[in-house]
């Protein structure tokens, strides 16, 4: 794993170096769209809907719209703004572990000790495993300040980004002010199936059903020979900065012509072409 973030723990006094690296990955098959006649990729451009241009993106901004009118916030404008100014990860409070709400929870990462000795790294450890406590801390990261709940997975240090409270919508349903009654057969004929079904939990016993399939249709289509030569997909377009695209094939051929036909050059020098003669206009 690659670390993607340096930074400290610090609570009082105490100052953890560590490493942050993502905790996931996605395993998902990449998929891309292509016309459906022909095969050949489908491109995105970024055009301008005043002029129709082709905006290389060297010129694009950002842009508030509250639907009536429209702030544009240029790069020294969002440059003036707080960002990573800190690289610590600050502990603002210890609170019992069941109050942190799952549903709050988001990206996770693992935090490795960054230090010649790891037991500053430990001790934290080891005092949240004891209190059963979750740390909730704050940090900066990608110019986003974020809350985020430290806790132990096995040997690790987790630490977990929280959503804030404003980006957690409230579930309101009128269905469930009513009264609803449940009896007491109801309830012992539900937990007897909830005991039927019980055992203790192994993810490794899950799989993404349809990646598999989805993989295996692949497989069986490349066997029967229902495939594109991936060159062929690819045509003419636009990048970002309104040139031309080169497919990375093409440019490989293109660099090897070049260098035999300079290797061929130096051995057998070709004769220079007379020059044209200039022809004047007519005024």
């Amino acid at each position: 794993m690659r670390s993607i973030w340096k930074g400290a723990l610090t609570f009082g006094l105490v100052n953890v170096p560590v490493k942050v690296y993502s905790a996931t990955e996605d395993h998902d098959v990449s998929l891309h769209q292509v016309h459906n006649a022909d095969g050949g990729r489908i491109r995105y451009q970024r055009i301008c809907e005043i002029d129709g241009e082709v905006v290389p993106y060297s010129d694009i901004d950002k842009a508030y719209d509250d639907g009536e009118q429209t702030v544009v916030l240029t790069k020294d404008d969002l440059a003036s703004l707080p960002s990573e100014r800190s690289r610590e990860i600050e502990v603002v409070e210890f609170v019992p572990s069941e109050q942190v709400d799952l549903l709050t929870l988001d990206k996770a990462y693992y935090l490795e000790p960054d230090s010649s000795s790891p037991k500053a790294y430990v001790l934290l450890r080891k005092t949240l495993e004891q209190t059963d406590r979750t740390a909730i801390v704050r940090f900066s990261l990608r110019q986003k300040t974020r809350l985020a709940a430290l806790r132990v997975r096995g040997d690790v240090l987790v630490l977990q980004t929280l959503l804030w409270a404003d980006e957690v919508r409230e579930a309101a349903f009128p269905a469930l002010e009513e009264s609803v009654r449940i009896s007491a057969k109801e309830l012992e004929m539900s937990a007897s199936l909830v005991d039927s079904f019980s055992k203790d939990f192994d993810p490794e016993e899950f799989t993404d059903e349809y990646q598999e399939e989805l993989r295996t249709l692949i497989d069986a289509k490349l066997e029967q020979g229902d495939a594109l030569d991936t060159d062929a997909t690819f045509g003419k377009a636009e990048d970002d900065d309104g040139g031309e695209v080169i497919d990375l094939m093409e440019a490989l051929r293109a660099s090897v012509e070049r260098s035999r036909a300079a290797r061929g050059e130096k051995d057998a020098p070709a004769k220079k072409a007379p020059a044209k003669k200039k022809t004047s206009k007519a005024s």
